[in-house]
This record gives C-alpha cells, sequence and structure tokens, in this order.
C-alpha cells in the first residue's frame, strides 16, 4: 500500500519499539493501523504501548500487534486524572524504562505535552507530530487539525518507515466472546441492533428521544435491541428504556454502566448493525467488522468518519455556530476559542433518516452475504 505522505528509510537495529497513545477508546483505535504498519516494517522488534488502563483491559490476551502494555502516569496533557496510591510517577515511570527502546513513536495529539514526555525515555530514535508552539522529535511533521486521526498517524508511521498495511483498526473477537455475548441477550434468531446513545463531549450526542425512536421501529420490525454504554451513559439509556416500556421485554436489554470493557467487542461483534453518535463503541464496531450507522457532526468527519460505505453509513448535521452564544465552532484545535456551552451539535439530525441507513445496511448485508465479490 502506498504510504500516506512520505515513506522515510527505516532505522537500523531496532528491537524495542514505545508508542505513547493515551486518551480514550477511540483514540485507541485510530492508532491501531499506524501500529499494524510498525510491525510490518520491524516485524523482528517488540512493539510496547504506552496507555491507558482501558487498553491494557482491551488488549490483554487479544491477538495483535503489541506485545506489552504500559500505564502511562497522570501527567498533564498524557494522561488525565488525580494520581492515586497505585498511579506510578512520572519520575519513577522515566526511570524504569529509560533507555529500553530503540525507537519511540508519537502518536498522542500535538506534541506540547507529549513530546517532552517521551523524550525523557531516551529512545535512540523518535518520531511525532508538532504544533507551531511543541518541541519537535528527530523525525517529525506538522500538527493540523483537521486530518483523519487514521492518516495522521500512518504519516507518523511513515516517518519511521513503516508504509500502511490496513486502514481500518482490527480487533479480533474469539468465538468464547461472541457465544458470551448471544448468551447474555438470547436474541433468539433475532436481529440485533446495539444503540450506544453517549459520547465523552456532549455536543457529539444525538438526543436521547432520537435513539428512542429508532429502538421503538427497529422493535417493531421484530428486531432486538440492546443499549450501551458506560456510567455516564445510563441517565439517556434509561430514557430510552422509559420510551420502549415493558412491552418489549425479551427483546430489549439496557446495558449501560454493566458490560465491561473486555466483554464490549464480544457484544458489538453480535449485533447486526450498531447505531452511535462519533464515540469510542462507534469506532470499536468497525474494529471488530460490524456495520455502524453513525451520526456525527460534520467536523468530526473529516477526523474520525469511517471510510467506506458498504458497511458504514454516516447522518451529518451542518452546525456551524452555537446554538447558543452563536460562535463560530468550526474553528478548532489547540488555540481555537472554546465557549461555555455544550449543545447538541448533532440535533438538526432526524431520525427517519437514521432509520433509513440502519434498513439499507440490513438489506444490502443480506444480499452481499450470498454474492460475495472476487477474491
Amino acid at each position: 500500500m502506498r504510504a500516506i505522505g512520505e515513506l522515510w528509510p527505516t532505522f537500523d537495529d531496532v528491537h524495542e519499539i514505545a508508542v505513547l497513545r493515551g486518551g480514550g477508546l477511540g483514540d485507541l483505535m485510530f492508532a491501531l493501523p499506524a501500529i499494524d504498519a510498525l510491525a510490518a516494517a520491524y516485524p523482528e522488534a517488540r512493539i510496547t504501548l504506552l496507555g491507558t488502563p482501558l487498553a491494557r483491559q482491551l488488549l490483554a490476551g487479544r491477538p495483535g500487534p503489541t506485545d506489552a502494555v504500559e500505564l502511562i502516569p497522570i501527567a498533564p496533557g498524557v494522561r488525565a486524572g488525580t494520581p492515586g496510591p497505585r498511579d506510578e510517577p512520572v519520575d519513577a515511570f522515566v526511570a524504569r524504562l529509560a533507555g529500553r527502546f530503540d525507537l519511540a513513536v508519537q502518536l498522542h495529539g500535538g506534541g506540547r505535552h507529549s513530546n517532552p514526555f517521551l523524550m525523557r525515555l531516551g529512545a535512540r530514535h523518535t518520531v511525532g507530530t508538532a504544533t507551531e508552539d511543541a518541541e519537535v522529535l528527530e523525525r517529525w511533521l506538522r500538527y493540523e487539525y483537521y486530518q483523519h486521526e487514521i492518516a495522521r498517524w500512518l504519516e507518523v508511521a511513515g516517518l519511521a518507515g513503516a508504509a500502511p498495511v490496513t486502514l481500518d483498526p482490527t480487533i479480533a473477537v474469539s468465538d468464547a466472546e461472541r457465544a458470551a455475548a448471544a448468551a447474555r441477550i438470547a436474541a433468539d434468531g433475532r436481529r440485533v441492533i446495539v444503540l450506544h446513545p453517549g459520547a465523552t463531549d456532549p455536543r457529539r450526542r444525538w438526543p436521547a428521544e432520537r435513539f428512542a425512536a429508532v429502538a421503538r421501529a427497529r422493535l417493531a420490525q421484530g428486531d432486538a435491541v440492546v443499549v450501551i454504554g458506560d456510567a455516564s451513559d445510563r441517565s439517556a439509556a434509561a430514557e430510552i428504556e422509559r420510551a420502549v416500556g415493558s412491552d418489549a421485554a425479551g427483546r430489549f436489554w439496557n446495558l449501560a454502566g454493566d458490560l465491561p470493557i473486555v466483554e464490549l467487542p464480544g457484544m458489538l461483534a453480535v449485533a447486526d448493525v450498531v447505531v452511535a453518535n462519533d464515540s469510542g463503541p462507534r469506532h470499536l464496531a468497525v474494529a471488530v467488522g460490524t456495520r455502524t450507522v453513525g451520526v456525527f457532526w460534520f467536523g468530526n468527519v473529516i477526523n474520525a468518519g469511517p471510510f467506506d460505505r458498504a458497511r458504514h453509513r454516516v447522518e451529518m448535521a451542518f452546525t456551524t455556530r452555537c446554538p447558543v452564544c452563536g460562535i463560530d465552532v468550526t474553528k478548532v484545535g489547540w488555540t481555537a476559542e472554546r465557549c461555555e456551552h455544550d449543545p447538541s451539535f448533532v440535533a438538526d439530525v432526524s431520525t427517519d433518516a437514521v432509520l433509513a441507513q440502519v434498513e439499507d445496511l440490513l438489506r444490502t448485508s443480506a444480499t452481499a452475504s450470498s454474492a460475495r465479490p472476487p477474491a
């Protein structure tokens, strides 16, 4: 596959690679194709992900290019939070890993905080991005906000001589995981529609009543419906559950706040279609191979939208100004002004449009299964 941007020569004698990628579930998914590229370019090297507890839980025991996950310490711009008694201090983390890596790869934002953090590890070679005010690495490219995240990190991998081998992230799901998910909901042969009403940024959330309308419509078609999410999504999930009512017992499951991250790939894998906001679970659904209908603010499609339309559909809202104060919300990135308001930027997306995409995906997927294209 042709490199994105410039393909630099590979480095010599690389046996240990560190990849820095904190953030949420979606951030991890966007980095996986770049890690695949690094693994292909340096097949004898051991790859250590400097990541989050979520990444360790999701990747533990799962086949893939990452050999180990080291938990990054809580530090400004690297990992958010308040350090607890079990969190390793930054200095201890650096002392333990300093000098271990031949190549350190920054797949974590614009480098203002992540580049100095990564350089403290003393790797022989470093690659990554840099905003105008960030310290640069050995090989680097300018961080520009409007670029697809997968393409951005594949371009960084190219700085280390690693050409793309995949575009979509891939997460392997075992037969046991699929069986456990199927047993938990007992859909009895019905098609399964998974809904995820959450998103880290409240401006990316489609109103819960629209998800409820999708649930009612698909239940009326005889499908099973599962609502997923973390504890922060319980309120929206409860609203959907109330709207559905008790008549859907045995065909509707509210698992928000009750589905550990290690069980999420299996649940997404048994779904026929996932309907979600621009969120980590939607990006994970892509990685496990499940069809999705995503509700996106149009600007986020540039950075995070799916590449294909045979399996993934996008309904976009074209909000350009904050509905509360009128500030231009297309000016985004590290230095852009951010107002204090959090209205939904995607409320203009209609329920009928999303339902039409779900129906079309279900219809075309059934056709495609009996008429595969030639290899």
